[in-house]
């Protein structure tokens, strides 16, 4: 058998494919296929994030060569500038207001899919698709006519005689459109929470009603500890996308009415397109990256305290 493997080895056909193999085995080869999105991070991520970070500390009109002015965009911004805090305001709200929103929705809709029932592809698919379409202009503008004046909702309403509230003009409704608006795009986190629900072992329901629990405390103590970690990532991600919300806020209501829906992200783009202040707008969306990390940082710090990770032996990590 020595022999045998020994001849093998010496082989001149192994010996002829050996260096070809050596040669894949190189870190080049690694760097070769990841270059696509090397290349696109570089060029369309990182250069332009450094490029605006020099232009926050700038007086540039897109018009004109930037000239340096230091801190100066930052001091206007969080001393002077009314409006940046109006829209700080307004989006806080809607994070607060939207995020558990669409966690909620996506883990309920999320729970009745994982049964298993003829034809629940179709109706799991049904569901996404919303999703897909949610952030276009053309579902911005039918939302705005659903809940206009004249709207489908007011002529609900009105069967009941109850005259209704033009949704998107009145101050007091408007920015709760536009949180309707994305509690109904829940697609993405409701996969991923039916993802997390397959892995659930059903030897746990299966113990805990043998020991006499009910539906509540099985959803209580089984289900979301054990959708922690989903729980967790589908926080961060709609924290992340909620706080750069644009599309809705610019066409459905454009800020208004009375700046209440005045979102960070619209005024960014005012003062940058409208107002041609692309190094003021460039600190302004610096300040959101940092608003947005410090967010995120605290859903990171608590997580030991709610996140339950099976693997590390029934404690939060």
């Amino acid at each position: 058998m020595k022999e045998s493997a020994a001849t093998s080895l010496s082989d001149p056909l192994i010996k002829r494919h050996r260096p070809t193999i050596k040669r894949w085995e190189s870190p080049i080869a690694g760097y070769l296929f990841i270059s696509p999105w090397l290349l696109g991070f570089l060029g369309l991520t990182l250069y332009p994030m450094l490029q605006s970070l020099y232009y926050s500390f700038t007086d540039f009109s897109l018009l004109e060569e930037p000239t340096w002015v230091g801190l100066r965009n930052y001091n206007r911004i969080i001393t002077s500038d009314e409006r940046f805090i109006q829209a700080v305001k307004v989006t806080f709200i809607y994070v607060a207001a939207s995020v558990p929103l669409r966690l909620v929705a996506a883990l309920m809709v999320a729970i009745l899919l994982a049964k298993n029932i003829r034809g629940m592809s179709a109706y799991r698919t049904a569901i996404y698709f919303p999703s897909l379409i949610g952030g276009s202009i053309a579902v911005a503008i039918l939302w705005k006519n659903i809940f206009g004046k004249e709207g489908f909702v007011n002529n609900i309403l009105a069967h009941f005689g109850i005259e209704g509230t033009g949704w998107v003009t009145n101050p007091d409704t408007a920015l709760w459109t536009l949180v309707l608006l994305v509690g109904w795009q829940f697609g993405s986190a409701m996969v991923i929470f039916l993802a997390g629900l397959k892995q659930i072992p059903n030897d746990l329901y299966e113990a805990s009603s043998v020991d006499g629990a009910g539906k509540a405390t099985q959803f209580f103590r089984i289900t979301l500890p054990m959708l922690s970690p989903t729980i967790y990532f589908n926080s961060i991600m709609g924290i992340i996308g909620a706080f750069q919300m644009f599309t809705p806020a610019m066409i459905i209501t454009n800020g208004g009415p009375a700046n209440s829906t005045y979102v960070y992200s619209l005024y960014l783009y005012e003062r940058a397109f409208s107002r041609l202040q692309m190094g003021y707008a460039s600190g302004l969306a610096w300040i959101m990256l940092l608003i947005i990390v410090a967010s995120t940082a605290v859903i990171f710090l608590t997580s030991k305290y709610w996140v339950f990770y099976e693997s590390e032996g029934g404690k939060s990590k």
